[in-house]
């Protein structure tokens, strides 16, 4: 199964999920540094202009923002439609940007309403539960379950693939600025920063063993660019670590923020043209201007986009 999911606007970022990854033997050779953190690449980019490679993208539409003041019967129609494959015991659908999985009681949840769905599936008392989902700030494929044992076996398999650094699930984002190599890694040290009352994703540099006891972990990324235009790039990305906003940092650091993030993207600074790496410590996140003609510009067909510029 493989499917295109790409996380919409709300003015903060494009980034979706998709199964089937594009990474299959994939030799990776030296590159050169950036700002510090390793970035390995197999191919140099090859000279600007628009230009769309081949991948698993298609035409297929991408899914919306979850809409506002959604009551639980609307939500339960809205999942029902967005089913996307169902085969014996599992259900994939397409999860909108904005539903969370989890939450607070009486919350709005995917979970919460897992109940009402499989009753409107028809599943009867065979209750569906979550196998594997993006988080709230992502659209993408829910991969669903009616048996236990089923869905049980399969956390197990994305566990142990997690663990043996196999890639489970690509990520597309759009992303201001093309990067230099077509295709990749980025690794990075990450670690959480109580900063001004938020909690940020910040780098670190050539960690020490005490920092790493202290929380900071060694994350890894696979990249590929797909296409790109007009100084934006439609990048597949696929995460072999687990750490908050990870994939966002990542492409801070190529230099090429994910279009629409302004928690981290106000981290790139511009001189004469040439972007450098400001302290993360000290750069407050700030609203990203909005170029949807940024979108046209790499294939992507906005039509399935709602993208209002920022207030």
């Amino acid at each position: 199964m493989r499917a295109v999911l790409a996380r919409e606007m709300d003015c903060r970022g494009v980034l979706g999920r998709v199964w089937s990854g594009w990474r299959r033997g994939l030799a990776v050779s030296t590159a050169p540094e950036d700002a510090g953190f390793g970035i390995e690449a197999r191919h140099q980019r090859q000279p600007r202009g628009s230009r769309l490679r081949s991948g698993p993208l298609g035409d297929q539409p991408f899914p919306g923002l979850l809409p506002k003041n959604l009551s639980r019967e609307e939500l339960v129609d809205a999942l029902r439609a967005a089913v996307v494959d169902r085969k014996g015991p599992l259900v994939t659908l397409n999860k909108p940007q904005g539903l969370p999985v989890t939450g607070k009681s009486g919350e709005l949840t995917l979970l919460s309403v897992l109940p009402e769905l499989s009753q409107s599936l028809g599943l009867g008392e065979q209750e569906l539960q979550v196998v594997r989902a993006s988080g709230k700030e992502s659209s993408g494929l829910v991969l669903l379950s009616s048996c236990p044992q089923m869905a049980s076996r399969l956390q197990k398999f994305f566990i142990h693939s997690q663990r043996a650094q196999r890639p489970t699930a690509t990520y597309c984002a759009v992303t201001n600025g093309i990067p230099t190599a077509s295709e990749g890694k980025i690794q990075a040290s990450l670690k959480l920063e109580h900063i001004d009352g938020v909690n940020l994703t910040v780098p670190v540099k050539a960690p020490s063993r005490k920092d790493i006891l202290e929380g900071v972990k060694k994350t890894l990324s696979h990249f590929c660019v797909v296409a790109t235009g007009s100084g934006c790039a439609l990048v597949q990305l696929q995460p072999l670590t687990v750490f908050s906003s990870q994939l966002q940092v990542h492409m801070v650091l190529q230099l090429c923020p994910v279009l629409g993030d302004h928690t981290y993207s106000a981290r790139v600074g511009t001189v004469l043209g040439q972007r450098f790496l400001l302290p993360a410590e000290s750069t407050k996140p700030q609203r990203q201007k909005w170029v949807l003609s940024c979108l046209e510009n790499v294939g992507l067909n906005t039509t399935y986009l709602s993208a209002p510029g920022p207030g």
